[in-house]
């Protein structure tokens, strides 16, 4: 199994540095009096579509070669993945083939069909997803865009966490969000690359820790209950992104529902930082685990902002 390393994510960064938006990274004192430490926040809910999963999907279209991009790029998702690689097609001129269960909000549909997105629905459960995009895919010979465990999308993942660490040049802990493991894997492939010593935690809801179940009985656990605020955190881990996250990742730290409900406020009233559910369960985990990152300079990516 090949996996993505350094490399091939400084060439992911510079292959789509013309269509991203370079993100700020903010810091709020209020927040570092909150918590004891200083934090660093690399805003991903400013790149376009909202969220972090521009960049894996910009790296994956522009990677295809001219007989590929052709024939388009196809995927299953009713989230950010959807509306990313919906735009990220359209800046090559390609098509954008999404499956999308029926029960799928209007706006995230509405968000897939303004980036171009051609949208076919299907009953909401992953059986009729992958008997759909199988369809799809058979029908318009289109390349298929797993929304993370895929190698070149990982290694655009990981890109964010290059222009944090450049930008603040040090840090003690990086955090990311972990539900399939994309961002989490491409984070700690850079993030353990630039700085060595530094440690990479996975935040996860306590209701949807099977990443965390994973890593402790060292294979990838899928069947449990995955109710949680923080939606873009219920899939699995994949083959790559499990092999990398046990890998690199120091530990996987969960928080409750009530925790990332309070961070999301914190960040919104203290640090005018507007995020998806999701977004703040890293900042959440800090506030159940507050011992261990006191006098800490801490990196978040927080991965977008479409509540």
């Amino acid at each position: 199994m090949q996996l993505p390393k350094y490399k091939d994510i400084e060439e992911a960064h510079q292959r789509i540095m013309p269509f991203i938006v370079k993100t700020p990274v903010v810091s709020s004192k209020k927040i570092n009096l909150l918590f004891g430490a200083e934090i660093f926040f690399k805003c991903e809910n400013q790149q376009k579509v909202k969220a972090f999963k521009y960049r894996g999907a910009t790296n994956a279209v522009q990677k295809l070669n001219i007989d590929e991009a052709a024939r388009g790029v196809a995927t299953h998702s009713s989230g950010n993945h959807a509306a990313a690689l919906s735009l990220a097609a359209k800046m090559r001129n390609i098509p954008a083939y999404i499956v999308m269960p029926s029960s799928s909000p209007t706006i995230k549909v509405k968000n897939v069909e303004n980036y171009g997105g051609i949208i076919t629905f299907c009953e909401p459960t992953l059986q009729a997803r992958e008997e759909i995009l199988e369809k799809v895919i058979e029908k318009y010979d289109a390349e298929f865009i797993h929304p993370y465990n895929n190698f070149n999308v990982i290694s655009g993942q990981g890109t964010a966490c290059v222009e944090l660490i450049k930008e603040v040049e040090q840090l003690d802990i990086v955090i990311a969000p972990v539900g399939g493991g994309g961002l989490l894997s491409g984070t700690s492939i850079a993030a353990k690359y630039l700085l060595p010593n530094i440690q990479v935690i996975g935040a996860e809801p306590a209701n949807a820790d099977d990443a965390r179940r994973s890593l402790k009985a060292g294979k990838i656990i899928t069947d449990f209950n995955k109710e949680t605020i923080a939606d873009g955190l219920r899939t699995y881990l994949g083959t790559l992104t499990f092999e990398i996250i046990k890998n690199n990742v120091t530990d996987i730290l969960t928080a409750t529902e009530e925790s990332i409900i309070t961070a999301m406020s914190i960040l919104h009233n203290q640090g005018g930082i507007v995020v998806e559910p999701s977004s703040a369960v890293p900042l959440a985990v800090m506030l159940e685990n507050k011992s261990f990152f006191i006098g800490k300079r801490v990196g978040i990516i927080v991965s977008g902002g479409n509540i």
